[in-house]
Protein backbone atom coordinates (compact mmCIF):
# COMPACT_ATOMS: atom_id res chain seq x y z
CA UNK A 1 0.00 0.00 0.00
CA UNK A 2 1.50 3.32 -1.11
CA UNK A 3 0.97 6.50 0.93
CA UNK A 4 -0.01 10.01 -0.16
CA UNK A 5 -0.13 12.96 2.21
CA UNK A 6 -2.89 15.46 1.39
CA UNK A 7 -2.47 18.98 2.77
CA UNK A 8 -5.86 20.66 3.00
CA UNK A 9 -6.16 23.28 5.73
CA UNK A 10 -9.95 23.07 5.86
CA UNK A 11 -10.45 19.34 5.23
CA UNK A 12 -13.65 18.15 6.86
CA UNK A 13 -14.29 14.75 8.37
CA UNK A 14 -17.56 12.92 7.63
CA UNK A 15 -20.47 14.12 9.72
CA UNK A 16 -19.35 17.73 9.89
CA UNK A 17 -20.49 20.74 7.87
CA UNK A 18 -18.60 21.62 4.72
CA UNK A 19 -16.86 19.87 1.87
CA UNK A 20 -15.44 16.38 2.29
CA UNK A 21 -13.65 16.05 -1.08
CA UNK A 22 -10.43 14.66 0.33
CA UNK A 23 -12.09 12.33 2.81
CA UNK A 24 -14.14 10.88 -0.05
CA UNK A 25 -11.15 10.63 -2.37
CA UNK A 26 -8.98 9.03 0.34
CA UNK A 27 -11.67 6.50 1.22
CA UNK A 28 -11.98 5.45 -2.41
CA UNK A 29 -8.22 5.57 -3.10
CA UNK A 30 -7.81 2.64 -0.71
CA UNK A 31 -9.39 0.42 -3.37
CA UNK A 32 -6.64 1.45 -5.77
CA UNK A 33 -3.62 0.80 -3.56
CA UNK A 34 -3.16 4.26 -2.02
CA UNK A 35 -3.54 5.26 1.62
CA UNK A 36 -4.42 8.94 1.90
CA UNK A 37 -3.46 10.80 5.10
CA UNK A 38 -5.05 14.23 5.36
CA UNK A 39 -3.16 17.02 7.15
CA UNK A 40 -5.80 19.51 8.32
CA UNK A 41 -6.18 22.35 10.81
CA UNK A 42 -7.79 21.87 14.20
CA UNK A 43 -10.20 24.80 13.72
CA UNK A 44 -13.31 24.08 11.65
CA UNK A 45 -13.79 26.58 8.84
CA UNK A 46 -17.51 27.30 8.95
CA UNK A 47 -18.15 27.11 12.70
CA UNK A 48 -14.83 28.07 14.33
CA UNK A 49 -14.97 24.90 16.44
CA UNK A 50 -11.61 24.06 18.01
CA UNK A 51 -10.95 20.32 17.94
CA UNK A 52 -7.77 20.34 20.05
CA UNK A 53 -6.98 21.67 23.51
CA UNK A 54 -4.49 24.39 24.39
CA UNK A 55 -0.96 23.10 23.88
CA UNK A 56 -2.10 19.83 22.26
CA UNK A 57 0.30 18.21 19.84
CA UNK A 58 -0.93 17.19 16.37
CA UNK A 59 -3.44 14.41 16.80
CA UNK A 60 -4.05 11.51 14.42
CA UNK A 61 -7.74 10.63 14.11
CA UNK A 62 -9.37 7.96 11.98
CA UNK A 63 -12.78 8.28 10.36
CA UNK A 64 -14.10 5.18 8.60
CA UNK A 65 -10.62 4.07 7.63
CA UNK A 66 -9.31 7.52 6.62
CA UNK A 67 -6.61 9.17 8.75
CA UNK A 68 -6.65 12.87 9.58
CA UNK A 69 -3.69 14.56 11.25
CA UNK A 70 -5.14 17.54 13.09
CA UNK A 71 -2.60 20.37 13.43
CA UNK A 72 -3.42 22.89 16.13
CA UNK A 73 -4.18 26.37 14.83
CA UNK A 74 -5.52 29.45 16.66
CA UNK A 75 -9.23 30.20 16.66
CA UNK A 76 -10.59 33.19 14.77
CA UNK A 77 -13.90 34.70 13.72
CA UNK A 78 -14.74 36.01 10.26
CA UNK A 79 -12.54 37.07 7.34
CA UNK A 80 -9.93 39.14 9.13
CA UNK A 81 -6.29 39.14 10.23
CA UNK A 82 -7.09 36.27 12.59
CA UNK A 83 -7.91 34.06 9.62
CA UNK A 84 -4.64 34.97 7.88
CA UNK A 85 -2.72 34.18 11.08
CA UNK A 86 -4.56 30.85 11.24
CA UNK A 87 -3.41 30.06 7.68
CA UNK A 88 0.20 30.91 8.45
CA UNK A 89 0.16 28.90 11.68
CA UNK A 90 -1.11 25.84 9.83
CA UNK A 91 1.54 26.23 7.14
CA UNK A 92 4.41 26.66 9.58
CA UNK A 93 3.37 23.74 11.78
CA UNK A 94 2.62 21.40 8.87
CA UNK A 95 6.27 21.46 7.76
CA UNK A 96 7.71 20.85 11.24
CA UNK A 97 9.24 17.37 11.48
CA UNK A 98 7.71 17.06 14.94
CA UNK A 99 4.22 17.44 13.47
CA UNK A 100 4.49 14.59 10.96
CA UNK A 101 7.01 12.34 12.72
CA UNK A 102 4.39 9.71 13.55
CA UNK A 103 3.22 9.34 9.94
CA UNK A 104 4.45 6.74 7.45
CA UNK A 105 6.83 8.10 4.84
CA UNK A 106 4.91 9.49 1.85
CA UNK A 107 5.25 8.27 -1.73
CA UNK A 108 3.60 11.46 -3.03
CA UNK A 109 2.29 14.71 -1.56
CA UNK A 110 -0.73 16.77 -2.60
CA UNK A 111 -0.95 20.44 -1.63
CA UNK A 112 -4.49 21.77 -2.06
CA UNK A 113 -5.00 25.49 -2.63
CA UNK A 114 -7.82 26.24 -0.33
CA UNK A 115 -5.11 28.83 0.17
CA UNK A 116 -1.71 28.89 -1.60
CA UNK A 117 0.34 28.56 1.59
CA UNK A 118 -0.92 24.98 2.00
CA UNK A 119 0.40 24.32 -1.50
CA UNK A 120 3.76 25.81 -0.51
CA UNK A 121 3.92 23.54 2.57
CA UNK A 122 3.19 20.56 0.33
CA UNK A 123 6.02 21.53 -2.03
CA UNK A 124 8.45 21.91 0.90
CA UNK A 125 7.53 18.50 2.30
CA UNK A 126 7.76 16.85 -1.13
CA UNK A 127 11.28 18.20 -1.56
CA UNK A 128 12.26 17.01 1.92
CA UNK A 129 11.12 13.46 1.18
CA UNK A 130 12.16 13.59 -2.50
CA UNK A 131 8.71 12.52 -3.73
CA UNK A 132 6.38 13.96 -6.43
CA UNK A 133 4.46 17.11 -5.55
CA UNK A 134 0.92 17.44 -6.90
CA UNK A 135 -0.55 20.94 -6.71
CA UNK A 136 -4.35 20.83 -6.51
CA UNK A 137 -5.89 24.09 -7.66
CA UNK A 138 -9.30 24.68 -6.15
CA UNK A 139 -9.55 28.47 -6.39
CA UNK A 140 -7.41 30.63 -8.64
CA UNK A 141 -5.32 32.64 -6.19
CA UNK A 142 -5.01 35.56 -6.24
CA UNK A 143 -7.38 36.13 -9.19
CA UNK A 144 -10.50 35.21 -7.21
CA UNK A 145 -9.62 37.69 -4.45
CA UNK A 146 -8.98 40.39 -7.04
CA UNK A 147 -12.34 39.71 -8.71
CA UNK A 148 -14.09 39.88 -5.33
CA UNK A 149 -12.51 43.28 -4.69
CA UNK A 150 -10.45 42.07 -1.73
CA UNK A 151 -7.09 42.76 -3.42
CA UNK A 152 -5.80 45.54 -5.63
CA UNK A 153 -4.56 43.97 -8.91
CA UNK A 154 -1.21 45.74 -8.73
CA UNK A 155 -0.84 45.82 -4.96
CA UNK A 156 2.05 44.22 -3.09
CA UNK A 157 -0.06 41.35 -1.73
CA UNK A 158 -1.36 40.45 -5.19
CA UNK A 159 2.16 40.54 -6.66
CA UNK A 160 3.51 38.28 -3.90
CA UNK A 161 0.64 35.80 -4.35
CA UNK A 162 1.12 35.76 -8.12
CA UNK A 163 4.81 34.98 -7.66
CA UNK A 164 3.94 32.17 -5.23
CA UNK A 165 1.28 30.86 -7.62
CA UNK A 166 3.73 30.63 -10.54
CA UNK A 167 6.38 29.03 -8.32
CA UNK A 168 3.90 26.32 -7.27
CA UNK A 169 2.92 25.63 -10.88
CA UNK A 170 6.57 25.21 -11.83
CA UNK A 171 7.46 22.99 -8.86
CA UNK A 172 4.51 20.63 -9.30
CA UNK A 173 5.02 17.38 -11.16
CA UNK A 174 1.29 17.47 -11.87
CA UNK A 175 -1.35 20.19 -11.49
CA UNK A 176 -4.84 18.91 -10.68
CA UNK A 177 -7.57 21.46 -11.35
CA UNK A 178 -11.19 21.37 -10.22
CA UNK A 179 -12.47 23.97 -12.70
CA UNK A 180 -12.97 22.65 -16.25
CA UNK A 181 -11.36 25.67 -17.94
CA UNK A 182 -8.65 26.41 -15.37
CA UNK A 183 -6.01 25.06 -17.77
CA UNK A 184 -6.67 28.10 -19.99
CA UNK A 185 -5.63 30.38 -17.14
CA UNK A 186 -2.62 28.31 -16.07
CA UNK A 187 -1.18 27.82 -19.56
CA UNK A 188 -1.42 31.59 -20.11
CA UNK A 189 1.26 31.87 -17.40
CA UNK A 190 3.66 29.75 -19.43
CA UNK A 191 2.90 26.36 -17.83
CA UNK A 192 2.80 23.29 -20.09
CA UNK A 193 -0.69 21.91 -20.67
CA UNK A 194 0.67 18.35 -20.32
CA UNK A 195 1.13 18.91 -16.58
CA UNK A 196 -2.56 19.69 -16.02
CA UNK A 197 -5.30 17.18 -15.16
CA UNK A 198 -8.97 17.95 -14.48
CA UNK A 199 -10.60 16.11 -11.57
CA UNK A 200 -13.74 17.97 -10.42
CA UNK A 201 -15.62 17.71 -7.17
CA UNK A 202 -18.08 14.87 -6.76
CA UNK A 203 -20.59 13.22 -4.48
CA UNK A 204 -20.81 10.07 -2.38
CA UNK A 205 -23.82 8.57 -4.10
CA UNK A 206 -24.31 5.74 -1.60
CA UNK A 207 -25.57 8.30 0.89
CA UNK A 208 -28.45 9.17 -1.40
CA UNK A 209 -31.19 6.65 -2.05
CA UNK A 210 -32.70 6.57 -5.49
CA UNK A 211 -34.85 9.70 -5.64
CA UNK A 212 -38.61 9.52 -5.65
CA UNK A 213 -40.96 12.32 -6.73
CA UNK A 214 -41.44 14.90 -4.01
CA UNK A 215 -44.69 14.30 -2.10
CA UNK A 216 -47.48 16.86 -2.14
CA UNK A 217 -46.84 19.65 0.39
CA UNK A 218 -48.78 22.67 1.55
CA UNK A 219 -46.00 24.94 0.31
CA UNK A 220 -43.53 24.55 -2.54
CA UNK A 221 -40.20 24.29 -0.69
CA UNK A 222 -36.99 25.63 -2.16
CA UNK A 223 -33.72 24.89 -0.40
CA UNK A 224 -30.14 26.11 -0.29
CA UNK A 225 -27.51 24.61 1.95
CA UNK A 226 -23.91 25.72 2.15
CA UNK A 227 -21.80 28.76 2.88
CA UNK A 228 -23.35 32.19 3.29
CA UNK A 229 -20.44 34.24 1.92
CA UNK A 230 -20.00 37.17 -0.43
CA UNK A 231 -19.42 34.96 -3.47
CA UNK A 232 -22.71 33.12 -2.87
CA UNK A 233 -24.72 36.29 -3.47
CA UNK A 234 -27.62 35.17 -1.30
CA UNK A 235 -28.85 38.74 -0.85
CA UNK A 236 -30.20 38.47 -4.41
CA UNK A 237 -32.03 35.27 -3.42
CA UNK A 238 -33.60 36.96 -0.41
CA UNK A 239 -34.68 39.91 -2.57
CA UNK A 240 -36.21 37.48 -5.06
CA UNK A 241 -38.23 35.91 -2.27
CA UNK A 242 -39.58 39.38 -1.45
CA UNK A 243 -40.92 39.57 -5.03
CA UNK A 244 -42.36 36.06 -4.67
CA UNK A 245 -44.10 37.01 -1.41
CA UNK A 246 -45.67 40.05 -3.08
CA UNK A 247 -46.89 37.85 -5.94
CA UNK A 248 -48.34 34.81 -4.11
CA UNK A 249 -48.19 35.64 -0.40
CA UNK A 250 -45.99 34.03 2.27
CA UNK A 251 -47.61 30.58 2.36
CA UNK A 252 -47.40 29.07 -1.14
CA UNK A 253 -43.62 29.15 -1.70
CA UNK A 254 -40.95 29.11 0.98
CA UNK A 255 -37.16 29.06 1.04
CA UNK A 256 -34.98 27.26 3.59
CA UNK A 257 -31.45 28.71 3.85
CA UNK A 258 -29.34 26.13 5.69
CA UNK A 259 -25.79 26.87 6.76
CA UNK A 260 -23.77 29.85 7.90
CA UNK A 261 -20.97 32.22 7.12
CA UNK A 262 -19.95 35.87 7.31
CA UNK A 263 -23.03 37.13 5.45
CA UNK A 264 -25.67 35.25 7.43
CA UNK A 265 -26.38 38.03 9.94
CA UNK A 266 -26.75 40.56 7.12
CA UNK A 267 -29.12 38.23 5.25
CA UNK A 268 -31.30 37.73 8.31
CA UNK A 269 -31.49 41.47 8.81
CA UNK A 270 -32.37 41.97 5.13
CA UNK A 271 -35.21 39.45 5.42
CA UNK A 272 -36.45 41.18 8.57
CA UNK A 273 -36.44 44.63 6.94
CA UNK A 274 -38.40 43.30 3.97
CA UNK A 275 -40.92 41.66 6.27
CA UNK A 276 -40.39 38.22 4.79
CA UNK A 277 -42.30 35.26 6.21
CA UNK A 278 -41.35 32.88 3.41
CA UNK A 279 -37.62 32.60 4.24
CA UNK A 280 -36.37 30.35 7.02
CA UNK A 281 -32.76 30.46 8.28
CA UNK A 282 -31.35 27.24 9.70
CA UNK A 283 -28.01 26.12 11.12
CA UNK A 284 -25.48 23.85 9.42
CA UNK A 285 -26.55 20.26 8.87
CA UNK A 286 -23.97 17.49 9.42
CA UNK A 287 -22.85 16.03 6.11
CA UNK A 288 -24.36 12.61 6.77
CA UNK A 289 -27.80 14.17 7.31
CA UNK A 290 -27.82 16.20 4.10
CA UNK A 291 -29.32 13.42 1.92
CA UNK A 292 -32.34 13.06 4.20
CA UNK A 293 -32.80 16.82 4.61
CA UNK A 294 -32.50 17.28 0.85
CA UNK A 295 -35.48 14.98 0.35
CA UNK A 296 -37.61 17.64 2.09
CA UNK A 297 -37.04 20.01 -0.84
CA UNK A 298 -39.13 20.40 -3.98
CA UNK A 299 -36.25 22.23 -5.67
CA UNK A 300 -32.91 23.90 -5.03
CA UNK A 301 -31.31 27.25 -5.79
CA UNK A 302 -27.66 27.42 -6.81
CA UNK A 303 -26.47 31.03 -6.80
CA UNK A 304 -23.15 32.81 -7.27
CA UNK A 305 -22.29 36.46 -7.88
CA UNK A 306 -21.16 37.49 -11.34
CA UNK A 307 -17.34 37.27 -11.29
CA UNK A 308 -14.91 37.17 -14.22
CA UNK A 309 -13.14 34.17 -12.68
CA UNK A 310 -16.17 31.97 -13.39
CA UNK A 311 -15.23 32.04 -17.06
CA UNK A 312 -12.93 29.19 -16.03
CA UNK A 313 -15.93 27.23 -14.77
CA UNK A 314 -17.25 25.98 -11.45
CA UNK A 315 -17.02 22.71 -9.52
CA UNK A 316 -19.30 23.03 -6.54
CA UNK A 317 -19.83 20.33 -3.91
CA UNK A 318 -23.25 21.67 -3.03
CA UNK A 319 -24.42 21.67 -6.64
CA UNK A 320 -23.59 17.98 -7.00
CA UNK A 321 -25.36 17.26 -3.70
CA UNK A 322 -28.43 19.06 -5.06
CA UNK A 323 -28.30 16.97 -8.22
CA UNK A 324 -27.78 13.70 -6.33
CA UNK A 325 -30.95 14.42 -4.35
CA UNK A 326 -32.97 14.17 -7.55
CA UNK A 327 -34.73 17.53 -7.47
CA UNK A 328 -34.86 20.33 -10.07
CA UNK A 329 -32.41 23.20 -9.63
CA UNK A 330 -32.51 26.88 -10.48
CA UNK A 331 -28.99 27.71 -11.71
CA UNK A 332 -28.19 31.37 -11.10
CA UNK A 333 -24.60 31.80 -12.24
CA UNK A 334 -22.67 32.95 -15.30
CA UNK A 335 -19.96 30.33 -15.77
CA UNK A 336 -18.35 28.58 -18.71
CA UNK A 337 -19.95 25.28 -17.66
CA UNK A 338 -23.52 24.69 -16.57
CA UNK A 339 -24.19 21.17 -15.26
CA UNK A 340 -27.87 21.97 -14.71
CA UNK A 341 -28.38 22.96 -18.33
CA UNK A 342 -26.31 19.97 -19.54
CA UNK A 343 -28.57 17.68 -17.50
CA UNK A 344 -31.81 19.49 -18.48
CA UNK A 345 -32.44 19.68 -14.73
CA UNK A 346 -33.91 23.16 -14.35
CA UNK A 347 -33.93 26.80 -15.49
CA UNK A 348 -30.90 29.09 -15.75
CA UNK A 349 -31.04 32.72 -14.64
CA UNK A 350 -28.48 35.52 -14.95
CA UNK A 351 -26.91 36.34 -11.56
CA UNK A 352 -27.79 39.49 -9.66
CA UNK A 353 -31.28 39.89 -11.15
CA UNK A 354 -33.77 39.39 -8.31
CA UNK A 355 -36.80 39.92 -10.57
CA UNK A 356 -35.67 37.27 -13.07
CA UNK A 357 -34.86 34.86 -10.24
CA UNK A 358 -38.29 35.41 -8.71
CA UNK A 359 -39.94 34.66 -12.06
CA UNK A 360 -37.91 31.43 -12.32
CA UNK A 361 -38.99 30.43 -8.82
CA UNK A 362 -42.65 31.07 -9.63
CA UNK A 363 -42.32 29.18 -12.93
CA UNK A 364 -40.74 26.15 -11.23
CA UNK A 365 -43.40 26.11 -8.51
CA UNK A 366 -46.10 26.04 -11.21
CA UNK A 367 -44.39 23.31 -13.25
CA UNK A 368 -46.32 20.01 -13.15
CA UNK A 369 -45.04 17.51 -10.61
CA UNK A 370 -44.27 14.94 -13.33
CA UNK A 371 -42.04 17.39 -15.19
CA UNK A 372 -40.21 18.37 -11.99
CA UNK A 373 -39.65 14.67 -11.30
CA UNK A 374 -38.16 14.26 -14.78
CA UNK A 375 -35.76 17.16 -14.13
CA UNK A 376 -34.74 15.61 -10.83
CA UNK A 377 -34.04 12.21 -12.36
CA UNK A 378 -31.96 13.86 -15.09
CA UNK A 379 -29.91 15.64 -12.44
CA UNK A 380 -29.29 12.37 -10.60
CA UNK A 381 -28.27 10.55 -13.79
CA UNK A 382 -25.79 13.35 -14.58
CA UNK A 383 -23.84 13.03 -11.32
CA UNK A 384 -23.93 9.24 -11.50
CA UNK A 385 -22.27 9.44 -14.90
CA UNK A 386 -19.79 12.26 -14.24
CA UNK A 387 -19.22 12.91 -10.54
CA UNK A 388 -19.12 9.67 -8.54
CA UNK A 389 -16.18 9.77 -6.10
CA UNK A 390 -15.45 6.15 -6.89
CA UNK A 391 -14.72 7.08 -10.51
CA UNK A 392 -12.89 10.29 -9.57
CA UNK A 393 -10.62 8.43 -7.13
CA UNK A 394 -9.76 5.94 -9.87
CA UNK A 395 -8.62 8.82 -12.07
CA UNK A 396 -6.58 10.30 -9.21
CA UNK A 397 -4.96 6.92 -8.50
CA UNK A 398 -3.94 6.68 -12.16
CA UNK A 399 -2.09 10.01 -11.82
CA UNK A 400 -0.40 8.93 -8.57
CA UNK A 401 0.62 5.58 -10.04
CA UNK A 402 2.14 7.27 -13.07
CA UNK A 403 4.24 9.63 -10.95
CA UNK A 404 5.27 6.82 -8.60
CA UNK A 405 6.48 4.62 -11.47
CA UNK A 406 8.26 7.57 -13.06
CA UNK A 407 10.24 8.17 -9.86
CA UNK A 408 11.13 4.50 -9.46
CA UNK A 409 12.24 4.19 -13.07
CA UNK A 410 14.48 7.23 -12.63
CA UNK A 411 16.06 5.63 -9.54
CA UNK A 412 16.57 2.33 -11.33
Amino acid sequence: MKTVWILNHYAQEPGGPGGTRHYSLAKNLLRHGWRGIILAASVELNTGRQRLGEGDRPKLCRYEGVDFLRIRTPTYCGNNHGRVFNMLAYTARAILPASTGSLPRPDAIIGSSVHPFAGWAGAVLARRFDVPFIFEVRDLWPQTLIDLGHLAPRGLTARVLRALEKWLYRKAKCIVVLLPKAADYITSLGIAAEKIEWIPNGVELEGYRRPEPAPAREAFTLMYFGAHGLANGLDCVVKAMAVVQQEVGPQQIRLRLIGGGPEKRHLMELARKKGLHNVQFEEFVPKHLIPSVAQEADGFIFNLVDLPVFKFGISSNKLFDFMAAGRPIIFCCRSSNNPVREAAAGPTVSPGNAQALAEAILQLARTPVAERARMGMSARAYVENHHSYDALAKRFARILDGLFHEVNEAIA
